[in-house]
Formats: C-alpha cells, structure tokens, sequence
C-alpha cells in the first residue's frame, strides 16, 4: 500500500544548481519557448517558472533526433549535459547539449500573440485579451514576480513590526468610504455591498492585536475610464494602535517601503535587470501640508479649479517637485480638508476644517491615503450626524468606539499603482494580472 509522505521526489536540476553540474548529463522541464533552427543545429529555449534555458541540438551530441511535434508551448522534459557558454558581454551562461526530449503535451493551436520575443508587441486590449497566453512572456510575467516581492515585503516588515494579518470579509451591510461608489448584491432578498475597503474590520480589531494588516481585493463601482483607475485592485492595508500622532503611520509605511526596495534589490535581482527597474533609494520622505502644497500649484500652473483636491496634473507637478527640491520619489501630503475625507478620519484639534490625514505621491501619483481615526465614541456619531449618516446603520462599527478603542490609524496603499509608477508604465492596466474595469470582466 502506498503511503503520501509530504515529501516530493522531483528529479529535475534547476538552473541555479547547474554550476555544480558542469559535464554531467542532468533533466529540465518547461515549456518550448522559441525554435531557433539552423542549418545543421538548433537553439532551443525552455522557459521553466523563472527562467530561460538555452538548450543546444546536434546529431553530434547524442542519437536522438528532432520531430515535428517539437513545437513552441509544448511542455517538455530535457535531457543533456550542462556545459559553459560565453555571452556577448562576455559573461559565463550555462546551457544544455540536447540528448533526449520526453514531449509531455502539444498545443493544439499556435498562440494568437508572439509571446517569443523579447516583449509583446501589441496593442494593450489585445494583450489583455489573451493574458492566459501574454502572461507566457518573459517581461510580462516579471512584473508579477516583482509584484509578489512586493507584498511579500509588506508582510514581513509589518509582521517584523509586531502586526497580525487578517482576512476581512468582502460582502458588508454598508460601504466603508461612504458614496455611491458601491457595488450592490442581492443577498438572499437583501441589499448588500462589495467592500470598498477593510477600514471598519481594520479598527474593529485595533482593540483585539493592536496592529493589523490585510493584503486583498477591494471594489469601487466608479465610472473612471482612465489610465490610473481599476474597479477591482488589491490594496495593502494596515491598521495600528496607541499611536502618539498620524506620523506614527507615515514612518511605518516609510520602513515597509524600504525594506520592500532593499528585498526586491536582493530577491528578485533577475526581474529588476530584465525590466531595467529604478529602484528609488529612500533615507527619508519630505511632508508638505495640503494647503502649502496647493499655493505651490496655483504658482505654477494655470486653469485650477478645484481648490479641496488635487488634479492628475497637479499631483504630477508635485512629484518634479520633491525630485528636484528633496532628490526625492515620494512626497507626503498632510492635513486635508475634512470635507474630502471618510467620516472616520479624526479632525485636527488645532484646525477643525483639516484632518490628520495623509496621501503619498510616488514619482506624481497618489499610491497610499491614510490617517488617524476618531476613536471617542460621542465624537464619532457626532461626526456622523454632521454629515447626514445614521449612527443606527453602523451599530456594529460602533461598538468599536462605544466599548473603548485605543488612539489608531492606519493607511491602504495600492498595489497595483505602486507597481505602475515603480516600472514606468503608462497604464495601470500593464500592471494588473487580469485587469477589471467598466470595460473589462474577462478573461
């Protein structure tokens, strides 16, 4: 009787072992990316989960022999000796000289984008509409491996930082931003609503572990078709207890950020190189006031006519700005109008028409809102009546505030956004695995 031990007997080498298999006969298995034929050999590339392979076929090398069905997106498993190669750069690479190819399936159609070459040369509805098979090439699945070294650098900062993740639910009985921006479900002969976002599970467990944190999708049924806005995106978020002020939060994020840059500069070195990646370098990230920071654009630009937030325009300036005065990639904006803000975020004291809030600008974009929250009891419903809400609708919310809760905030930071700015594209679709927009739910 056979026994499931947990244990995974694989017999395959990968390429990062092969420097200790120099002359010996070793197996691979992948995908055939490309089939460079010649006149009396071929160059074969094997695309394995994070590299390309060069593999070498010859009738000098062993008596096997190449048959039609070897064709590009077959998967395969290659046998052949390892041996050294020069690259143009003169750099050492390792290769295989072909001895046996085991076919393990065929593709039964050929792919309806070149996904061989060094990018995808197409336009972007029509690599969106065959990401199964896009997703294939080499940049376009870097992105995504970079992605992952992104919230992996989220997790393990804050976990290092004492934070417990959590999983909040997605389906609620009221949107967290307030608006209209909510997608409604029918539930059950009920009215209920896609999350906007994880704030009211965030503070509700502020008084359980103190500091909490949630990597997941969230929804916002606006009607933008813009370059920058997606109706379904993953938002990191974190939420964090007896904090002495809202900078508290500012310098978390600005840790995480950093060890998340240093991560991807350590870890993920071959997809920074395969998408020539500027990784910013952080010491430190400057603070401006909202009410400073828009004297600064009515200077410079011209037609404002939105003085309670900023235009794309606007933040773009912005961004130039810090570069060229702070030799910075990031700008922290504070203080703005309490009229623009969620009806949690905790008005300042000193000045009740601003909040203790905050946006980060990345290279002139807004990737992260965030602040301090209204934690009394009497100030929040209190807040919630100005602002036409019924206290009596969030009763579960407020059970938080009415049964005590530490001083806390916290911030939600965009990943895909992040990873639009970070590598330089125009489209945050480029961006986004399987992108959802009011265009777009499939495939």
């Amino acid at each position: 009787m056979e026994e499931i031990t947990g244990v995974l007997q694989d017999s395959t080498t990968p390429y990062s072992e092969f420097k200790k298999h120099v002359g010996e006969v070793v197996t691979i298995k992948g995908a055939i990316h490309n089939i460079r034929l010649m006149s009396d050999f071929a160059f074969i590339l094997i695309r394995t989960a994070r590299e390309l392979i060069q593999c070498v076929y010859s009738t000098e090398f062993s008596d096997y022999r190449l048959t039609e069905d070897v064709v590009e997106q077959a998967s395969a498993k290659v046998s052949g000796k390892v041996v050294t190669s020069e690259t143009r750069d003169g750099s050492e690479r390792y290769e295989l000289q072909i001895h046996n190819i085991e076919l393990l399936s065929v593709p039964a159609a050929i792919p309806p984008v070149v996904i061989s070459k060094k990018q995808i040369n197409c336009e972007l509805s029509v690599n969106l509409d065959n990401r199964p098979v896009t997703l294939r090439n080499p940049k376009e699945r870097a992105v995504f491996k970079l992605q992952e070294g992104i919230q992996r650098g989220f997790r393990e900062y804050l976990q290092s930082q004492g934070f417990t993740e959590i999983h909040s639910p997605k389906i609620n009985f009221a949107g967290a931003e307030g608006g209209t921006n909510v997608f409604k479900l029918d539930y059950f002969g009920k009215t209920v609503y896609l999350a906007q976002s994880p704030q009211l599970y965030k503070q509700a467990l502020v008084p359980v572990y103190e500091r909490v944190f949630e990597i997941a999708p969230v929804f916002r049924a606006e009607h933008h078709d813009t370059s920058r806005h997606l109706n379904e995106y993953i938002s990191m978020d974190f939420e964090m207890g007896f904090i002495e002020s809202f900078t508290d939060i500012m310098n978390m994020e600005t840790g995480a950020l950093k060890y998340i840059f240093e991560l991807l500069k350590n870890e993920y070195a071959p997809e920074v190189e395969l998408l020539k990646v500027e990784i910013p370098q952080i010491t430190s990230i400057p603070c401006i006031r909202f009410k400073d920071a828009k004297e600064l654009c009515v200077k410079k630009l011209k037609n404002i006519t939105d003085m309670k937030d900023f235009e794309p325009d606007e933040e773009a300036f912005l961004g130039k700005w810090a570069k060229q005065q702070f030799n910075s990639d990031f700008l922290f904006v504070t203080h703005y109008l309490s009229k623009k803000r969620p009806f949690y975020t905790m008005d300042d004291p000193e000045d009740p028409e601003v909040t203790l809030s905050f946006d980060l600008l990345f290279r002139g974009i807004e990737i992260t809102s965030g602040g301090q929250r209204i934690h009394d009891y009497n100030m929040q419903v209190e807040k919630m009546k100005r602002l036409g809400m019924n206290p009596e609708e969030f009763e579960t919310y407020l059970m938080l505030h009415k049964y005590g809760a530490p001083p806390h905030g916290g911030l939600g930071l965009g990943l895909e956004r992040l990873t639009m700015h970070l590598l330089g594209f125009k489209n945050v679709r480029y961006a986004t695995m399987f992108p959802r927009d009011i265009n777009r739910v499939s495939p």
